[in-house]
Parts: C-alpha cells; sequence; structure tokens
C-alpha cells in the first residue's frame, strides 16, 4: 500500500510539472508535495491515503485554458478613472489653516469708526451672529480687547465697589471712627463726575483704560480729603477745637501740599490725553480720565469736604451725651 501511494503522488507531480502555465504549476506542485509528504509517512492509514490521491488527482485533472484566462484578464483589465466616483473643482483655500483647541478657527478682525465705541460695535456684531442663523457646529466669540472688555464690562461696577470698600475697611482702622471714613471718601464722586464729563467730552469710550484711570482716581483724590480730615481730627483731640475751627485751619494749612501734588498728576496725564504716536489711542482715555476728573474734584472738595465733615460731626454728636453718660456711669460702678 505505501508502494501505490507513492506511485499516485509521483504520477500527480509529474501532470503538473506538464502544464503549461508555470505559476499554476508551481503553487499545485507545492500541494503535490505537501499531500506527498503524509502518504510516505510510516504511520499513515488507508483512508488518508484515498483522500491524498483524490486531492492529487483534482489538481492534476484542473485545465489550464482557465487559469489562462484569469491570469489574462487581470493583466489586461483598464483602470478605473477617477471622475467615476470623485468630483474635482478649482476653488480658492487658504494657505494655513490655524486651530484653537483642536478645531480649526477663523479670525475675522475689525477697526472702530471715528464716532462709535468698542460697545457698540460689539452690540452690532451681536446683533449681526443672531440674524445669521449659523449651525450649532460654528461657535463665535470675541477675543483681544473686546474680550477683555465683555469680560470687565459687566463686573466693573463690583470692582469699583469693592475698591470703596477696601478703602472704608482701612480708613476705619486708622481713624478709629465709623464717620470720618465717609467724610474722606465724599470726595471720589466728584472726581468720577469729572471723568465721566472729559471722556463724553473728547468722544472717547469708556473701556478698559478708562475704568483704570478712574480706579486711579479714587487713590489720588482721596489723598486730598486724608490730608484735610487727619489734620482736623488732630486738632480736635489734642488742642481741643470745635469741627468748624478745626476743619477751617485744616484747609487753610493743607491747601498748598493738596495743590502741589494734584498739579503733578495733572501735569503727569496731559502727555497722556493730548500725546501722538504708535499706541496713543490706547492711552489717551487714560489720560482724558486723569485731567478731567482731578479738575473738577480739585474745584470741589475744597468746599464740599468742611462741609460734609461738619455735618458728620454734628450727627455723632448727637448720640454722643448717650454714650458718655454710659461710660460715666460704668466708671463710677468701678470706683
Amino acid at each position: 500500500m505505501g508502494r501505490t501511494a507513492s506511485n499516485s503522488a509521483t504520477t500527480s507531480v509529474s501532470t503538473l510539472a506538464a502544464s503549461s502555465m508555470s505559476g499554476v504549476t508551481a503553487q499545485q506542485s507545492s500541494l503535490s508535495r505537501s499531500t506527498h509528504t503524509p502518504v510516505l509517512g510510516p504511520n499513515s492509514s488507508g483512508a488518508l491515503l484515498s483522500t491524498t490521491n483524490f486531492t492529487s488527482t483534482a489538481l492534476s485533472s484542473q485545465p489550464a485554458s482557465g487559469s489562462s484566462g484569469s491570469s489574462n484578464s487581470a493583466l489586461t483589465s483598464s483602470p478605473t478613472p477617477l471622475s467615476a466616483f470623485t468630483r474635482v473643482e478649482r476653488t480658492s483655500s487658504p494657505l494655513t489653516i490655524s486651530h484653537q483647541s483642536q478645531f480649526p478657527v477663523v479670525t475675522i478682525s475689525f477697526n472702530l469708526g471715528s464716532n462709535s465705541s468698542l460697545s457698540q460695535a460689539i452690540s452690532v456684531i451681536d446683533e449681526v451672529r443672531l440674524q445669521l442663523n449659523m449651525p450649532a457646529s460654528i461657535q463665535s466669540s470675541f477675543e483681544g480687547t473686546a474680550q477683555a472688555y465683555k469680560a470687565i464690562g459687566f463686573n466693573e461696577v463690583l470692582l469699583i465697589l469693592a475698591a470703596l470698600v477696601a478703602v472704608y475697611i482701612v480708613l476705619g482702622v486708622l481713624y478709629e471712627s465709623f464717620i470720618h471714613p465717609v467724610t474722606i471718601l465724599s470726595t471720589l464722586p466728584s472726581a468720577g463726575v469729572g471723568a465721566l464729563l472729559a471722556l463724553m467730552l473728547f468722544k472717547q469710550d469708556l473701556g478698559i483704560v478708562a475704568i483704570i484711570g478712574i480706579i486711579l482716581l479714587i487713590g489720588i483724590v482721596k489723598k486730598n480729603g486724608i490730608m484735610i480730615v487727619d489734620f482736623a481730627l488732630e486738632a480736635e483731640r489734642t488742642r481741643g477745637l470745635s469741627s468748624a475751627q478745626a476743619i477751617y485751619e485744616a484747609s487753610l494749612l493743607r491747601f498748598r501740599p493738596i495743590l502741589m501734588t494734584t498739579l503733578a498728576a495733572l501735569f503727569a496725564g496731559i502727555p497722556l490725553a493730548f500725546g501722538s504716536g504708535i499706541g496713543s489711542e490706547l492711552r489717551r482715555p487714560l489720560g482724558i480720565a486723569m485731567v478731567g476728573g482731578l479738575l473738577l474734584s480739585q474745584l470741589l472738595t475744597l468746599f464740599t469736604t468742611p462741609v460734609i465733615y461738619i455735618f458728620f460731626d454734628r450727627l455723632a454728636r448727637r448720640f454722643a451725651p448717650k454714650r458718655a453718660l454710659s461710660v460715666a456711669f460704668d466708671t463710677a460702678e468701678q470706683l
């Protein structure tokens, strides 16, 4: 039986070698050799021998014409044109594509007109954006100065109030009083009104730089009230002067240092307000707010601060007798 299998496998190899296609011949010869190996094994059975003979016979009896036809069709097939599944157009495209947070982004810049402000431009852009009805996949936002204005513009009132509260706490601790810090802070409204009027007169918008100028005025103008109130309180406590006499003397003696410091800050703001050159339009609102606020506050502070000081002092004296009697009663009990 082993000899019969060997003879049949040899016949299959010979038949495949006589085929006209060399590529198919090599493939089928390898298959015949692979089937030839288990046949020659010492542990082969009769069933395995019959199956091997059947496979070898089928491979050897395969017609060569079918293999030749499939090979010729694969070699002579024409390529599929690109227009069968694509469409080519000539359009304009950007040379570079910017990305922000891993998304493609397009930046559209704009400049302000001569009689327009940044707040007006932002409101107009928001209206146009709503009219476009852009899909949800497109998101728009402001960048640069416009983004900073929208971030701070809604919180500017809270920022100014926080600065005033901090100043009130510091002055209350310094003078050990709840009323006299209000007297000092009464000089600030005139500075704010002067800054706003100056910005309106020169047709400047209330932007971030202008808000910085107003916050700067809080420290400069507050200094005038501190000089007057500090001297008046010292005169009342050490020399026993009345509130009217103390504030009158303080206004006379502190007029020159107040005028000197105010003029120094005023002359520092004039180049910012009327300067020219690169970046002058950014610094101009700061200078205009400083100059306008200092001029109006200097004219009104010397008149309003003494009046408010006397008013709050008389208001405090109404509650002073009750407090003095309670203190005297407690002292008598301790004795």
